[in-house]
């Protein structure tokens, strides 16, 4: 049987060389893909010389899932704030940047893969979860030991490689941005909010929370700051934006990268599974402390709606979801939800006022936040 991700070396390793670009038009995630690929072919011929089936394996797993899907979001978001700090779009800096930026395309694979082992999710982006593959792998192949621990091990794994790649690759990049001393500040923040926000994800969910601020918390250290604040922040600081620039875009990210998550959160609820690539119903499923959960019992509470009440603390312990989900609509959860999610994008877009932007960066941020706004 192949392992997975074995077959998706090939296309990487004899892909083209590397390609410097000299000048990014418009939207950047072409060239953004352009210099993921070359970093990933590297690693993976420095795997093949540690060792040839750890290559075809692991590495070439991290490859694919970083390469494959995504909408490459933060590292725009980064490319988008190093406009903002006055970078430049062509020549070696611009290249430089580039590759900063790319490297939170495998800081995002580090953060799914580990996510989805603690979540013990079936599928990401419409496809099983990495964790899932091996297990299946493990099974068929009747080896010995827990087919769970072994798909759980290795996804663990490949979430480990993607950050010493990520990391390998900001550090490759940061000698040729005119600030690195501030884009590496950045760096080790994002890093630790990151984990932080699952630390605190995997606590609320065990201890059964239905904390409002709790559940703020959790986005905005797990979902905001590494999708849209530092991001961005990240981009300016390598440039060396004025402080205000700075300071106006994370204040900026800080509440369209909530909107962001409470969006991704109804969407998970109440949208379809061929648009969110996961099965709809799997954070009421596992009991996640959203604020659409935690609203939506403190709605029961007040209004003594016992059955509904009853039905929301059991959560995350065999209550249906699909129930769950039409008693948060019926309590009128969806709805303040959702009313929060469009008030956060149009606030964060009110922190970009007075602010000498680009024109291209200030359409960007402005068409990201509208379009939160319609999807709640």
């Amino acid at each position: 049987m192949t392992r997975p991700g074995e077959a998706d070396i090939e296309p990487v390793l004899n892909g083209p060389g590397a390609l410097r670009i000299h000048h990014v038009h418009g939207d950047p995630r072409p060239a953004l893909d352009q210099v993921l690929r070359d970093h990933l072919r590297r690693r993976l011929l420095g795997a093949e010389q540690t060792d040839p089936e750890f290559a075809a394996g692991t590495a070439a797993q991290t490859a694919a899932f970083t390469l494959e899907g995504g909408k490459r979001l933060r590292s725009s978001l980064a490319w988008w704030g190093w406009r903002a700090g006055g970078g430049p779009v062509s020549g070696p800096v611009a290249h430089h940047a580039l590759v900063a930026c790319a490297s939170l395309e495998l800081l995002q694979t580090c953060a799914l893969v580990h996510d989805d082992v603690m979540d013990g999710s079936a599928t990401r982006r419409g496809a099983p979860c990495v964790h899932r593959r091996h297990e299946d792998e493990h099974r068929e192949n009747a080896w010995s030991g827990e087919a769970r621990r072994y798909g759980e091990s290795l996804a663990v794994l490949v979430g480990d490689l993607a950050l010493a790649w990520a990391d390998d690759m900001l550090a490759e990049a940061l000698p040729g941005v005119p600030r690195p001393e501030a884009g590496r500040a950045v760096w080790r923040e994002i890093r630790t909010e990151m984990i932080a926000g699952q630390y605190l994800d995997v606590r609320g969910q065990a201890r059964g929370s239905r904390s409002e601020s709790l559940a703020l918390r959790i986005d905005r250290l797990k979902t905001a700051s590494y999708t849209v604040e530092r991001p961005l922040h990240l981009g300016a600081a390598m440039a060396g934006a004025p402080p205000a620039v700075a300071e106006a875009l994370r204040s900026y990210g800080r509440d369209v990268g909530v909107a962001f998550q409470l969006a991704d959160d109804l969407a998970g609820a109440y949208g379809d599974s061929g648009s969110t690539g996961k099965p709809v119903g799997d954070d009421l499923l596992e009991g996640k402390t959203t604020l659409l959960l935690a609203l939506g019992t403190r709605l029961a509470r007040e209004s003594g709606d016992t059955a509904g009440l009853d039905l929301l603390e059991r959560v995350g312990a065999g209550a249906d979801p699909a129930e769950a989900a039409a008693v948060l609509e019926g309590l009128g959860a969806r709805e303040r939800v959702a009313e929060h999610c469009r008030g956060l994008a149009a606030r964060g877009v009110s922190h970009l006022d007075g602010i000498d932007l680009p024109e291209p960066v200030r359409d960007v941020l402005a068409g990201l936040a509208a379009r939160l706004g319609e999807a709640a």
